[in-house]
Order: structure tokens, then C-alpha cells, then sequence
């Protein structure tokens, strides 16, 4: 048996175990630092939760990121003059209702929301469907005046005998010229054709198709 060829083959495998021990402490040293990085760092990002708060509060950036429950106050208000607005209603002949605003006039600033309620009723016994169109004095008003809730902007179906209060919200632009300091907005419902109501009499259901038609043109 060759003695000389044993001993570097024990040699041998001594010096992989020592080497496999040497790596497999190597990697739980590793496996350590890799933790105590991981939660060193899920503790600064924990950290830094209070320290952007108070960051977004101090530097005014909390307001994009935080929801606000409270109504932004309007910050384009011309405090400096005052607009009065009068209100003006008006009917076609042909429209059994009667109309008007609750208040003739409201004196407002310049990018100041305001709301005014007008009433209308029908005094006819059947329903009556209406469309409002708004006018302007001095005309170029019109241009200034923003209409943010109307109820011009749909059709109006009353039922017979039904009253019924519309309210308007507006805004004068602040660019309005300073010369005027008075609008006047008007408006005029007339009749336009309905949905037929169940139960009306065919004579009393052509008639305002009768007279609706020739108001086609004015639309």
C-alpha cells in the first residue's frame, strides 16, 4: 500500500471541510448584516412618516396631499368695488305661469359666488313645459357673468297647479370694466313642446302643439 498517496487525499478533504465551515460561517455573517441593514431601514422609513408631516405642514405642501374637508375660501374676491345685479323675469303671452325672483336685486363683489331663488307656477290646468333664456344689461355683461347653477339649462316640466323655486348661483368676473356697476339679468320663459300627459284630453294635448310650433323660429 503507498502511504504517500493516502496522506495528501486526507489532507485533502481536511481542507474542503475546513473550507465548507469557513463559507457557511462566511454566509450567516452576511445573513446577520443583511437583517440588521433590513430593519435599520424599515426603521428610517418608519422615522421619516412624522418627519414629512411636519415637513408638508411647515413648507405648506401638506395641502396637495391632504384631503380637505372644508370648502376652499375664494381667493379672486374684489373687495375694492361692489356690482349690484337686478333680476328680471319675463313670459311669452302664450305661457299660463306666472314668474319672478324672490329678491329684484343683490349687491356683490366682484368673484364673490351669490345665489338668488326665483319662482315660478303653473296656473293652467293641464302640464306645461318651459325653456328660460337669459339676457344681459348692458349686453357686454354678458360676458363677464358666469352662471355656475341655472335653471336655463333644461327644460322645466311643471304639473298643473305645481309651484316650483329654481335657484341660480353666479359669479361676476373681477375683469368686468370698472365703469359698470350695474347688470341687469333677465329672463323669459316660453312654452316648448312636452312629453304627453296620461290621461289629457286630445283636444286639450294638440292645442299646445298648436301653439308651439311657430316658436320653433325664435329658438
Amino acid at each position: 500500500m503507498d502511504v504517500r498517496g493516502d496522506v495528501p487525499a486526507a489532507a485533502q478533504a481536511g481542507s474542503e471541510a475546513g473550507t465548507n465551515g469557513t463559507a457557511a460561517a462566511d454566509n450567516r455573517v452576511t445573513l446577520r448584516k443583511l437583517l440588521v441593514v433590513t430593519g435599520l431601514m424599515f426603521g428610517f422609513g418608519f422615522a421619516l412618516v412624522p418627519f414629512y408631516e411636519k415637513l408638508c405642514d411647515v413648507t405648506g405642501i401638506n395641502r396637495i396631499v391632504k384631503r380637505d374637508d372644508h370648502k376652499p375660501a375664494n381667493t379672486q374676491v374684489d373687495t375694492s368695488r361692489s356690482v349690484t345685479v337686478e333680476f328680471d323675469a319675463n313670459l311669452r303671452s302664450n305661457l299660463p305661469w306666472t314668474f319672478r325672483p324672490l329678491e329684484t336685486s343683490v349687491r356683490v363683489h366682484p368673484g364673490e359666488i351669490a345665489t338668488v331663488v326665483y319662482e315660478v307656477s303653473n296656473v293652467a290646468g293641464r302640464a306645461v313645459t318651459g325653456q328660460a333664456i337669459p339676457s344681459y344689461g348692458p349686453m357686454l355683461a354678458g360676458q363677464f357673468f358666469r352662471k355656475l347653477e341655472c335653471f336655463c339649462f333644461d327644460k322645466q316640466e311643471l304639473a298643473a297647479g305645481e309651484t316650483r323655486q329654481m335657484p341660480i348661483a353666479f359669479v361676476v368676473d373681477p375683469s368686468l370694466p370698472a365703469d359698470v356697476n350695474t347688470i341687469t339679468l333677465s329672463f323669459t320663459f316660453f312654452e316648448v313642446a312636452g312629453r304627453a300627459q296620461t290621461g289629457t284630453p286630445l283636444a286639450t294635448a294638440a292645442a299646445p302643439a298648436a301653439v308651439a310650433a311657430p316658436q320653433s323660429k325664435i329658438q
